[in-house]
């Protein structure tokens, strides 16, 4: 058995910093990469994208990274666990294998393909049999949305995952994995953790939060003593180093940017918390109040003493449906009276979408560089006066600034298509029928978007079966 097991995080989202997985193979010694692409949204983006084009629906993205990194990656023995399989993880292993027979790699790539997590096909059948499937925010049942569900997917755990490592697995993807599996699994296969051992497994876990966000652990995003975190533009990715008792080491590459300390560690602990005792995966319910965290040298974050309890019975389902169409349209005003003219502006803009006898389901306007991120509380903060003022923004009457320029910023949402297509319509005109002293403006019309809501939901974990494929390139 290793006594100590290297973790390295290689991708928060999809679309993050593409060069980020590449140094933390090349750049220092790893055993493992995860790369979480997947985010609640990007499901039913996939979906679609399959719906259009059958071998479409993953990640592609991590094909051309694959392309880059593989060599190296079966010369240093890393292996690498993704879910950037999205709604097609078997087009996507063969993307993989067909990436390795290219780079000469035949024989020396075993693909684990980890599927289960797709239901959308099993949804009618679970409502039929009266299976009670309701939206954890507030109850409404699935069969009120049915006809516009695009996709559902089951968040799986590290159990397949660990199963496809025991079976000789140098390359594993899959669709919804959970984050915190994707490090997880690694740390079971290697110190051979059974899967009721709820504080390990809780160290697992916590391991996997860590650095399931990239950067933002490791001094990226940060809002502790930001100004002085060192060479941002190399900033260095989070490294697990973890040990057979479930103690871990937070840390990253020498030589890269960005800075590892309790506090980047804290800041991302904190993300996505709801009840610090009850972290509820599929694979164990961490509790992060038990999390000790000590400066363990330059970079490195020794975390300990962590506590699990027993997991549920239940899978979580990330569901998404289409939810109308929206749009949304920019003007900058510049000075002087840049918030006035803005407000005129959406008045005009307002009483023309009336008269129209338009139909919306919500008109929102913010004033970006005035409202838009902290609403109404932006006036409220004498030091925000006082730099407004210190910012060289003359005070007009009383302490209310005359802004150097006001972002008009409207959107509209519903679910009339026509209603929405008319209002892209009416944000140009304003340049030339309304107030004065647009500039900035881009683009074109706004475009039309098709929304995705939401609907969380628990399903018994003994109506999902998942299944393990090992495919060799």
């Amino acid at each position: 058995m290793k006594q100590t097991v290297r973790v390295a995080g290689g991708q928060g989202f999809w679309g993050d910093l593409l060069t980020a997985p590449i140094d933390q193979v090349r750049k220092g010694p790893i055993d493992y990469l995860m790369l979480d692409y997947l985010a609640e949204v990007t499901m039913s983006i996939l979906q679609k994208q399959r719906n259009r084009d059958p071998q479409a629906g993953y990640a592609r993205d991590f094909i051309s990274l694959m392309q880059e990194i593989l060599p190296d990656c079966v010369e240093k023995n890393i292996k690498v666990l993704s879910n950037a399989g999205g709604v097609n993880v078997a087009g996507c292993a063969e993307a993989i294998r067909h990436a390795a027979v290219e780079l000469g790699l035949q024989g020396k790539v075993k693909i684990g393909v980890v599927t289960g997590d797709d239901v959308l096909d099993r949804l009618d059948g679970w409502i039929t049999d009266g299976i009670e499937i309701n939206s954890m925010d507030d109850g409404t049942p699935l069969a009120a949305i049915r006809d516009k569900v695009q996709a559902a997917n089951v968040y799986l755990g590290a159990e397949a995952l660990v199963e496809a490592l025991g079976r000789g697995a140098s390359i594993i993807v899959g669709g919804r994995l959970t984050d915190t599996g994707l490090t997880l699994a690694p740390l079971m296969h290697e110190f051979d953790w059974s899967f009721d051992d709820w504080d390990k497994v809780s160290a697992g876990t916590i391991a996997g939060h860590i650095i399931e966000c990239g950067a933002q652990s490791s001094g990226g995003n940060c809002q502790y003593d930001w100004q002085n975190i060192p060479d941002m533009a190399n900033i260095g990715f989070p490294i697990i180093e973890a040990s057979p008792d479930g103690t871990l080491i937070v840390t990253k590459h020498e030589g890269t940017g960005g800075r590892v300390n309790v506090q980047s560690v804290t800041e991302q602990l904190l993300y996505e918390m709801g009840d610090p005792k009850a972290y509820i995966t599929p694979d164990v319910v961490a509790d992060f109040s038990s999390i000790n965290l000590e400066a363990a040298g330059e970079n490195r974050v020794r975390v300990f003493g962590i506590k699990g309890n027993p997991k549920t019975d239940f899978y979580k389902v990330s569901i998404a449906y289409s939810d109308g169409w929206k749009s949304v349209g920019t003007l900058v005003y510049s000075w002087p009276d840049a918030l006035e003219k803005a407000q005129a502006a959406d008045k005009i803009l307002r009483e023309r979408l009336e008269r129209l006898g338009l139909k919306f389901d919500l008109i929102l306007t913010e004033f970006v560089g005035v409202n838009a991120t902290h609403g109404h509380l932006a006036h409220s903060s004498p030091r925000w006066e006082a730099a407004a003022s210190a910012g060289g923004a003359a005070l007009s009457s009383g302490t209310t600034p005359d802004y150097p320029e006001a972002q008009l910023r409207v959107a509209v949402r519903g679910h009339d298509r026509a209603s929405v297509e008319r209002f892209t319509k009416e944000i140009a005109p304003l340049i030339l029928t309304g107030p004065p002293g647009v500039t900035g403006f881009a683009g074109g019309r706004p475009k039309v978007e098709e929304i995705m809501a939401y609907f969380p939901a628990l399903i018994p974990k003994s109506l999902i079966q998942t299944k393990v494929d090992i495919v060799g390139a």
